[in-house]
């Protein structure tokens, strides 16, 4: 049964002249007193989400972005932060980009916040993306093969640093430690300090391809599906409930996964897409170009494969393939209700705020669905 509720900020700044013949992507430039106000903005929406019952702010890593869309560099710092803001929400890393860190770094920095704010900061890691942000940070990201070989040994070392009293790494990418002298003996190992106290650590990851979804399974880490259409999304969860089981962790349907959607309401569905297509519109401006485009045609196949659509999306088609839910609050239940009897398992879903959707306006929009979407859920 979905049961908690939770919101993914990319980390935009308020843009203006939004939308599909707004101000193209790459001529967007803002100087660096803007980009301060995506940290306040998370704050707010973090303290609205608290009074509300939200159950987690999720927030994404990204550097260099002068055009405004995601101006977080450190999740873990911004997280720790926010729980000083807030009581009981939790915030979680969408994601703590592993070829960007040294990996015993980014596990002293998570195990700190672990203890820290009680629990209330979710590890979750990912590959990248975005090719001026990896490569600039001296690490693959033109060469898919050489960025995944790095991130799986980084992991490796991170499992290391949360679980083991002490330990050593001898890898393709990594000695840890080297056999130095130190204070009269070789050293040969070492240990994390401090290391989280609640262990094993909650780990979540996107889902982007097999590969990523067979790695996810045998490490048992928790799987994240974002603004896919329902074919996409029935497909991937699908795959990881396989690949979970050959791993040795056998799941429900839709266990250990977090359903992220696009969601506004309004009093019709013209009203709903007439409100919300100028964000919708400027995120995939930005985001398209990424290949973050997932949804299907009648055939199941993917857009961009050979016969299948090829295009930015409007809403409408994004509405059609149940990636966002717009209109009044008794039809987005109702679509909420479809997925939770298609996957049992499945127990979150995530509100994936629209990039150039103005914060007041999101605000109202969080207040409304915890006023009459929330309750059909947890009181039951």
């Amino acid at each position: 049964m979905i049961t908690k509720f939770s919101v993914l900020y990319v980390g935009q700044i308020e843009l203006e002249n939004i939308g599909r013949d707004g101000t193209p992507a790459d001529a967007r430039w803002y100087p660096n007193e803007r980009f301060a106000e995506a940290y306040f903005t998370a704050r707010d929406i973090a303290q609205t989400m608290d009074d509300l019952g939200y159950y987690c702010l999720w927030m994404a890593e990204h550097h260099f972005q002068r055009e405004g869309y995601e101006v977080i560099p450190n999740l873990i710092l911004l997280s720790t932060w926010l729980a000083t803001q807030t009581r009981r929400l939790k915030f979680g890393c969408a994601f703590n980009i592993l070829p960007m860190w040294h990996p015993v770094r980014l596990a002293e920095d998570y195990a700190m916040a672990d203890i820290l704010t009680g629990g209330r900061v979710i590890f979750g890691i990912g590959r990248g993306y975005h090719t001026r942000e990896v490569e600039s940070f001296g690490a693959p990201m033109l060469d898919n093969e050489a960025n995944r070989e790095l991130f799986e040994e980084q992991y490796e070392i991170v499992v290391k640093c949360f679980n083991e009293e002490s330990w050593s790494h001898r890898g393709k990418h990594y000695v840890i430690p080297p056999e130095v002298p130190y204070r009269g003996y070789t050293l040969r190992e070492i240990t994390c300090v401090p290391r989280p106290l609640r262990r094993p650590v909650e780990t979540w990851m996107p889902i982007a391809s097999g590969k990523t979804i067979d790695f996810m399974a045998r490490h048992n880490i928790k799987a994240m599906v974002t603004l896919n259409g329902e074919k996409i999304f029935d497909q991937v969860a699908r795959a990881y409930q396989a690949a979970c089981a050959r791993a040795g962790y056998p799941k429900a349907l839709g266990e250990d996964m977090c359903w992220g959607v696009g969601v506004y309401l309004a009093d019709s569905v013209e009203e709903a897409i007439r409100r919300l297509e100028p964000a919708h519109d400027e995120r995939y401006k930005w985001f398209a170009p990424f290949g973050f485009v997932r949804y299907a045609d009648e055939q199941g196949r993917p857009w961009g494969t050979p016969g299948a659509p090829a295009r930015v999306p409007t809403l409408r088609e994004g509405v059609e393939q149940k990636a966002w839910l717009v209109g009044p609050p008794s039809r987005v239940i109702e679509t909420i209700r479809e997925f939770e009897a298609r996957y049992p398992g499945l127990d979150q879903l995530m509100i994936h705020w629209a990039e150039g959707l103005p914060p007041r306006e999101f605000k109202t929009q969080l207040e409304w669905f915890a006023r009459e979407v929330m309750p059909a859920f947890q009181y039951r």
